[in-house]
């Protein structure tokens, strides 16, 4: 549970004033890698025996694995029944991301709770974005979700979701001035501060190019790789809303592309996998929900060799399975471009947003399941 005693060291930083991004902590030497904001919610960590917050963090993911699912069913439009919901988690839990999140002590199902929850609810639900934006100001990833909600016309939430955001990063430099003006001019920048791209661990578009090419360093390929995935990625998710009215891809192309383009996105980071499935089962693509289990269980990139720098010299038999979940999301992005295509959000059940104009009003209005 190392990001645990990471997450434990940054409260004890904020408690006892002490440098925020100069420490290090268990036998792999690891940083706070967070903004300011994160630190001061790992205060409550600092409460407790280090053997029990390890048991809280464990029965903390398993809850939270449960209210994903039971947010994943509701965001795909499936009925939930209790022993469908325990059968899911107890499966869940072996999908490599969860219980890599699990084994780790991480807050990737936070995270995700935090954005589903907020993205599911009706377009005008009161505070709309704020979850969003908090979530962002934890963790810098989930911010690409404003940027999506503001190319398919929600700017509402959108700024809700821009003013949260900044309130994280406000209410950060006042409690903690000096940490916020070395992350936000410095540490922000330094992507090997979270650790090596090249390793199998890391799952992104930097890490699959860095192992093909044999460098730690893919450069321009990798920026312009990941430049035309981003592009790609947010114009079939604003197709999957503004012209299918499926709210669903929308959401799934966002954090796809948001795990692509990322220069780290350690293999736990990918719990996205959860919602996915079930958006898959709701529409009956049984086969293609198979295939992203299998993917998403195998675990392949662990049995390739990577000790030391082993990970820079596979031959080119052995890189699909040492990258197949960019490998895997670039495929679903293919899909959800045909999926999203004209006329794909026709008696569908999953429309849930439905872009309308009220009659004789010329009122453009959103209506949806919730």
């Amino acid at each position: 549970m190392a990001d645990t005693l990471v997450y434990r060291a940054e409260g004890a930083a904020v408690v006892d004033g002490t440098d925020l991004y100069g420490f290090t902590v268990t036998e792999w030497q690891l940083p706070a890698t967070y903004p300011p904001f994160a630190a001061i919610l790992f205060v409550p960590t600092t409460w407790l025996p280090l053997d029990a917050l390890k048991v809280v963090f464990v029965i903390g993911n398993a809850a939270l694995l449960a209210l994903l699912v039971r947010l994943s069913w509701r965001f795909a439009g499936m009925p939930a029944g209790p022993v469908p919901l325990l059968a899911a988690v107890a499966v869940g839990l072996w999908l490599e991301p969860v219980f890599q999140t699990v084994l780790f002590g991480q807050i990737n199902l936070v995270l995700v709770c935090l954005v589903l929850w907020d993205l599911s609810r009706p377009e005008h639900a009161l505070g709309k974005g704020f979850a969003l934006g908090v979530a962002a100001g934890i963790k810098l990833t989930p911010a690409v979700f404003i940027v999506y909600l503001l190319v398919t016309g929600r700017v509402r939430s959108g700024l809700i979701a821009l003013a949260s955001f900044t309130g994280t990063v406000l209410l950060g430099a006042l409690v903690l001035p000096e940490a916020s003006g070395e992350f936000w001019t410095t540490r922000v920048f330094e992507t090997g501060r979270v650790g090596k791209a090249w390793i199998v661990d890391n799952q992104s578009l930097q890490g699959m190019l860095g192992r093909f090419l044999h460098t730690p360093e893919p450069g321009v390929v990798w920026v312009v790789a990941a430049g035309l995935t981003a592009v790609a990625g947010l114009w079939i998710a604003r197709r999957a809303v503004v012209g299918a009215g499926l709210e669903t891809w929308g959401v799934l192309v966002t954090a796809l592309t948001a795990l692509l383009v990322s220069p780290i996105s350690w293999s736990h980071h990918w719990v996205w996998c959860v919602p996915l499935l079930a958006v898959l089962i709701a529409e009956r693509r049984f086969r293609t929900a198979a295939a992203v289990g299998v993917v998403w269980t195998a675990r392949s990139f662990w049995i390739v060799p990577h000790a030391g720098e082993l990970d820079l010299r596979l031959p080119w038999w052995q890189q699909v399975p040492a990258s197949p979940y960019p490998l895997f999301a670039l495929g679903l992005l293919a899909f959800a471009a045909w999926r999203t295509g004209p006329g794909a959000g026709k008696g569908s059940a999953l429309v849930l947003p439905v872009q309308r104009a009220e009659a004789g009003s010329g009122v453009s209005t959103t209506a949806g399941t919730g």
